[in-house]
């Protein structure tokens, strides 16, 4: 039948009739989605589990205990494919199978939920195949998975990237190490072969260049990871040709080039050139291109300040090479200007154009931001550090402007606690303008340790020595006694010529205030003073440290000790010195203050470059604070480190002290009224180096140091580069020990000169010294002396 269309007048009413329909439909599917999610859980809860099954696919990996251990999904209560989603997730992590699959099926009115898993194979054996360099017992111990265990990917991994490392370490620099996995037909288990390409043992004995018309070799090489093999390999490990390393090192001499202008320059790949035996010579060609020079800087988008202010900022300016560190650095410090006036969120975008040829023009387009204050200090991490501890560092506070730099300040200051193996710090934003919370995030790291080991110098000789201490130490959290910023050591070390113990508690910041405050219990037994006799010291010390400012601290001290000289040889001379040793053979009880004024200004403790240290000390004993030693002493210290061409360092040291007995009574026990422990020496490894320890100044007539109540001492000193970790040293010094308090006549002076060695080895700092008097008494003098003091850690 031929269909007619319908009258205009129906298709509208048609259409409403739809429009009316559709929408109840959409209202009545609206409230019965409502109703759905509104409805109880439990009405739309599943059917209850019955039973839990496990079937294993092959030799099983797991136990079925672990299996249900690591369900979700339990007996007795509804099952939901949601939980079984994560029951597999959960499977899996447990590294015990290599596939799962969950389903129910329905039994009465529950279900019966199946866990069908395949487990991981077995390493039937473990195969290595290639070694003939390096014993196949060595690489095993490399090895860390091994037969019966479950194959794990990321295991073999580790095990294939340290036979690398192996290989690498002996200069294999070419070898190639892959595994492949076969199955064992009829069994879930597999075999691990370990296939080995050794490759030439090449050992790096020259670094060169070529092209490098503008910088020096030794300048490029000093930028470089790798090192040709020297005399130290076996503790630097220097000659080794690592592809990952030389790859950083391709980097490092681009960074050298394009700080000094050579924007455009290029490193080719390195190449190697046999040499003698198993030597090479590794090749760098270099294309320098064009140096550039900064032909204007300009600023824009500077609005709160002066723009001649930020200009100031900068370091870069016209005329000067153009160079990346030279842009960061003064980015940094526009940064910081604007980060210290609370402008976090300042940004600062450089361009560069060229500007002629070798020239380029710098451009810093800045967006300020707006000015911020802190309103939150959240702390993170803090596992074991009280937040205390971690908030007394901080250089800034809520209410503050949100300073920047002093937010570096407290970051340093956290890393400097050395408690953190990470300190993050973030501003966020917050719901009101212009304020931001600041959030520190931090991951603690171990702070105890034990250490023990052995050493030796002229001084003491073989000695070993055992130390346990904590650097996050707190008294008050027991059983733990970690999280309170103390400091808490145990110290003992026995050899042939002493013993020593020390048991040691700081507190940085004593009642809230940066005033470092300890106690010090101690036993010393000390046989190298003296040939002619021993010394015993048992006591406890009070001190505490102030730092003034940054380079300026005071220090005070009360100890109270018992001292005890014995094993006193007898000495039947008639010299007017002959009777000081034997009349000295007592015990002493001795109660004194010491007080301390230090400025340093050092670049480093370890290997100082620049900077100075002034140490002023005055001591007082007895009086008003018992015991039965009677005296005082001042000392003054200097030390000044002169930074000087082609890494030379010149040092220049000095000292003078004095001691003195007190009272109306003070010449009654010891003519001076000064015991021989409080008497001032000089000579050995730590000031006259061409004298044996204690051999400049008064002696009997057994030649006996008997020290002296007056001392004059200098040194100066240049060392000098020789190889990587090691430093040459030319030295003199010369030094004056005076039997009178007050007396710095340098009649008697003694003078020596030397050379020396400084090494810088993982195992410590080792330090060698000859020096020969060339101004000297009867007693001391020729033939020259070695010192040296070697440190060794196990």
């Amino acid at each position: 039948m031929p269909m007619r269309a319908l009258p205009p007048k129906t298709m509208i009413i048609f259409r409403s009739a739809y429009a009316k329909i559709s929408s109840l439909l959409s209202l009545l599917l609206m409230v019965s989605l409502v109703t759905v999610i509104a409805q109880d859980p439990a009405e739309t809860a599943g059917p209850i589990v019955k039973s839990i099954g496990v079937e294993t696919v092959g030799a099983p990996t797991i136990s079925k205990e672990r299996v249900l251990a690591n369900l979700a999904t339990k007996v007795g209560q509804p099952y939901s494919e949601r939980t079984a989603e994560q029951d597999v997730r959960s499977l899996y992590t447990t590294g015990g199978v290599s596939n799962v699959r969950i389903f129910a099926e329905p039994l009465g009115d529950g279900v019966k939920v199946t866990v069908l898993l395949q487990g991981r194979p077995v390493l039937e054996e473990v195969l290595i195949e290639g070694t003939s360099q390096i014993p196949l017992a060595r690489v095993r111990r490399d090895v860390a998975v091994k037969p019966g265990d479950v194959v794990d990917e990321e295991k073999i991994e580790a095990s294939r990237q340290k036979i690398l490392t192996l290989y690498s370490d002996r200069n294999y620099a070419q070898v190639d190490v892959q595994y492949r996995l076969q199955d064992i037909p009829g069994k879930n288990r597999t075999r691990l072969i370990f296939a080995i390409t050794e490759g030439p043992r090449l050992i790096v004995k020259r670094i060169s260049f070529v092209g490098n018309d503008s910088v020096l070799a030794k300048d490029l090489r000093a930028a470089m990871k790798t090192k040709p093999e020297d005399i130290l390999t076996f503790f630097t490990k220097s000659g080794r040709l690592v592809p990952s390393q030389v790859e950083e090192d391709r980097d490092a001499i681009r960074t050298v080039y394009q700080n000094r202008g050579f924007a455009d320059v290029e490193i080719s790949e390195s190449q190697t050139e046999p040499l003698k035996k198993d030597g090479v010579e590794l090749i760098f060609t270099i294309k320098e291109g064009t140096q550039y020079r900064v032909n204007k800087v300009s600023i824009s988008g500077v609005n709160i300040v002066p723009q001649g202010e930020v200009l100031s900022q900068m370091k870069m300016q016209a005329g000067q090479l153009f160079t990346p560190k030279g842009m960061s650095d003064d980015l940094k410090a526009v940064r910081d200007f604007y980060g210290s006036r609370g402008y976090v969120d300042m940004l600062a975008n450089p361009q560069v154009l060229p500007a002629g040829p070798g020239a380029v023009e710098v451009t810093y387009i800045l967006d300020e931001g707006v000015q911020s204050y802190v309103n939150l200090v959240n702390i993170q991490g803090n596992t074991r550090t009280k937040d205390n501890v971690i908030r007394r560092e901080l250089a800034v506070k809520p209410g503050d402007v949100f300073d920047t730099t002093l937010v570096d300040v407290s970051k340093k200051r956290l890393e400097n606690l050395n408690y953190f193996s990470r300190v993050d710090t973030q501003p966020t934003d917050t719901i009101v303008p212009g304020r931001k919370d600041l959030n520190l995030i931090v991951e603690e790291k171990r702070t105890g340790s034990f250490n023990f080991g052995a050493g030796f110098s002229t001084i003491d000789s073989l000695i070993g020595f055992a130390e346990l201490q904590q650097s996050n130490f707190d008294v008050a959290n027991w059983p733990n006694f970690t999280g309170g910023g103390q400091r808490f050591r145990v110290r003992t070390q026995y050899g042939l010529k002493r013993s020593d113990f020390v048991i040691s508690l700081t507190e940085p910041w004593f009642m809230g205030y940066k005033l470092s405050t300890g106690v010090e219990g101690f036993y010393r037994n000390a046989n190298f003073l003296s040939s002619a006799y021993s010394q015993e010291n048992v006591g406890v010390a009070f001190q505490m440290r102030k730092q003034i400012w940054r380079a300026l601290a005071a220090r005070a001290e009360y100890r109270i000790e018992r001292l005890r000289i014995y094993d006193v040889d007898d000495n039947n001379g008639t010299g007017v010195n002959d009777n000081v040793i034997e009349e000295s053979e007592d015990t002493y009880n001795k109660s004194a203050v010491t007080g301390s004024l230090i400025w340093d200004t050092r670049d480093s403790l370890f290997l100082t470059r620049k900077g100075e240290t002034v140490e002023f000390t005055g001591f007082v004993g007895g009086g008003p604070l018992g015991g039965d030693v009677q005296d005082y002493g001042l000392s003054l210290e200097a030390s000044k480190y002169f930074p000087l061409p082609w890494d030379l360092i010149f040092l220049v040291k000095g000292q003078l002290s004095l001691t003195e007995g007190w009272g109306s009574d003070k010449k009654d026990k010891y003519g001076d009224g000064v015991p021989i422990f409080d008497r001032l020496y000089l000579g050995g490894a730590n000031n006259m180096r061409g004298f044996n320890f204690r051999e400049v100044g008064p002696v009997d007539s057994e030649d006996n140091p008997i020290g002296g109540n007056s001392l004059g001492y200098m040194t100066m000193e240049l060392t000098f580069p020789i190889i990587s970790r090691v430093r040459g040293a030319v030295f003199t010094d010369a030094g004056v020990v005076n039997s009178d308090s007050y007396d710095f006549s340098t009649s008697g002076a003694n003078v020596d000169i030397g050379i020396g060695l400084r090494l810088d080895l993982p195992i410590g700092p080792v330090r060698v010294d000859y020096g020969v008097p060339v101004i000297h008494d009867e007693w001391n003098g020729p033939p020259g002396k070695f010192q040296f003091n070697i440190g060794y850690q196990f």
